[in-house]
């Protein structure tokens, strides 16, 4: 579905008599997710997961190397090329009442999906679309004339999933996507992910720092430390048997080994 290759994104840190100094975000990262794969990344705050994500998305433009979606090369298009693939490659902030405008009620800021890229004929079938995405996520009509302020956590994640899926997309990045619920709530969306991701087929991308929960949603998983990946390969393989020093830590933190 996505391949990467040698990705390479690198931020100005301070310029000292005309030289500056660089923090390397992402460097030289390479892994591929497969059709209807879902796909962990885990590293601790700061590691450049989340800057990784962006250029995925290429809401972040790399310096160097190479995306691959659906076996085309995406790290050069243009804007209007960008449009057109945006619904079919979506993303998932860590900070889910981000992404609804205070000030709208949830069913307006959920229909701007559908108008921008022309899904829904009419009012109508936009209704008709929007319900039927509440029910997939287990929501009621209700939920869709409050504003964000008035929803919990959960049900404001459950509403951001529900307008991802209105595009239909065929890869959804989620960048800690249930950092910010608390563990019952937590363990009901990463429930939601694992049916969504089942029935519709998408490939997943799942971002976090927490080993555990990417332990129990991805078949594969990626290490990140210091904008390197470590170690990828089977889940379980790496969890029962790390290779990489740091990956060796991270498991004895949430084994709680001595």
């Amino acid at each position: 579905m996505i391949k990467v290759e040698n990705l390479k994104k690198s931020f100005p840190l301070s310029s000292k008599l005309f030289r500056k100094s660089y923090f390397a975000a992402v460097d030289d990262v390479t892994f591929e997710i497969k059709e209807g794969e879902t796909f962990g990344l885990v590293g601790e705050s700061g590691c450049g997961k989340s800057t990784l994500a962006q250029i995925l998305v290429r809401l972040i433009k790399p310096d160097e190397g190479k995306i691959y979606f659906k076996n085309k090369d995406i790290t050069a298009l243009k804007t209007g090329e960008l449009f057109k693939l945006r619904s079919e490659m979506q993303i998932i902030f860590q900070h889910p009442q981000s992404s609804f405008n205070p000030r709208m009620k949830i069913y307006n800021s959920m229909v701007e999906p559908l108008r921008i890229h022309k899904l829904a004929p009419d009012k109508q079938r936009e209704e008709e679309i929007i319900n039927e995405l509440l029910d997939m996520v287990g929501l009621k009509e209700e939920h869709l004339y409050r504003y964000p302020r008035e929803l919990s956590g959960g049900e404001i994640q459950r509403l951001v999933l529900a307008r991802v899926l209105s595009l239909k997309p065929q890869l959804i990045i989620a960048d800690e996507p249930t950092s910010m619920l608390d563990v019952s709530v937590q363990a009901q969306i990463l429930q939601l992910f694992k049916e969504l991701q089942h029935n519709f087929g998408i490939s997943l991308l799942f971002i976090s720092h927490d080993l555990d929960v990417v332990r129990s949603i991805s078949n594969r998983l990626a290490v990140m430390y210091e904008g390197k990946i470590v170690e990828h390969g089977d889940t379980r393989t790496i969890y029962n048997f790390p290779q990489h020093p740091y990956s060796q830590r991270l498991v004895k933190a949430f084994v709680g080994l001595d």
